[in-house]
């Protein structure tokens, strides 16, 4: 996981392919697009823009990618995602190959972060978060989840 604040994009030491999906992302003014996908370079990046209610951890399930690697960025309101390092998934559902997640129930030693508008967190693939998450109480937010295909990074 890699947390950051969109002001210092340029001094944040990301891989350029992520600096570039973030850049894209930013560039297409996502807090004025309505909810939905929008492509920034065709299924290698693009963005889901979305509004809803935070809840409370225990009743959100935490997610797995493998194709895609997620850029959490939070636009409005306030959010935590909880976390964990690969491999401390557990009780996991079946993976859905065509939209690249899967669900757990559970994260071993979990972490949290809290996001406030104008910051990101990064997700690799294998890397379980339960984003969403209320802070007190349920909430208004939007974000923009910014997915990049993996294999980019490889290039």
């Amino acid at each position: 996981m890699i947390l950051g604040e969109v002001r210092s994009l340029p001094s944040t030491g990301l891989h350029p392919v992520l600096q570039e999906a973030l850049t894209l992302a930013l560039t297409a003014r996502p807090q004025e697009k309505t909810p939905g996908r929008v492509e920034l370079r065709g299924d290698d990046i693009f963005m889901n823009v979305m509004t809803f209610t935070t809840q409370f951890p225990a009743e959100k399930k935490a997610e797995l990618h493998e194709q895609y690697i997620d850029i959490q960025l939070l636009l409005s309101g306030e959010e935590r995602i909880q976390f964990g390092v690969m491999g401390s998934a557990r009780q996991c559902e079946t993976f859905h190959a065509e939209e690249d997640y899967q669900l757990c129930n559970e994260i071993t030693d979990k972490q949290s972060v809290t996001l406030q508008p104008g910051m990101f967190a990064v997700f690799m693939p294998g890397e379980p978060h339960k984003p969403g998450c209320a802070i007190r109480e349920p909430g208004e937010i939007k974000k923009v989840v910014v997915k990049v295909r993996a294999s980019l990074l490889d290039a």
